[in-house]
């Protein structure tokens, strides 16, 4: 199922269509119901990217730890 986000950054709407499943994790540093400022946006960003990068690094010594065949 679909549904549809509106930001409201720097007085401005955008509003995004995505999937049910990942709608929990695009809003959880980014609260829809107040407008933000492009410092918080960028903020979201970087909590996300550290969050990949970290689940990346995980991933990558599981994969090790499994032999090769």
């Amino acid at each position: 199922m679909e549904n549809k986000i509106t930001f409201h950054i720097n007085n401005m709407a955008y509003t995004i269509v995505v999937d049910e499943r990942i709608k929990e994790e695009i809003t959880k540093y980014i609260d829809t119901s107040k407008n933000i400022d492009t410092k918080d946006l960028l903020a979201a960003y970087i909590r996300i990217a550290q969050e990949f990068t970290i689940f990346k690094e995980d991933l990558e010594q599981i994969s090790n730890k499994i032999p090769k065949l």
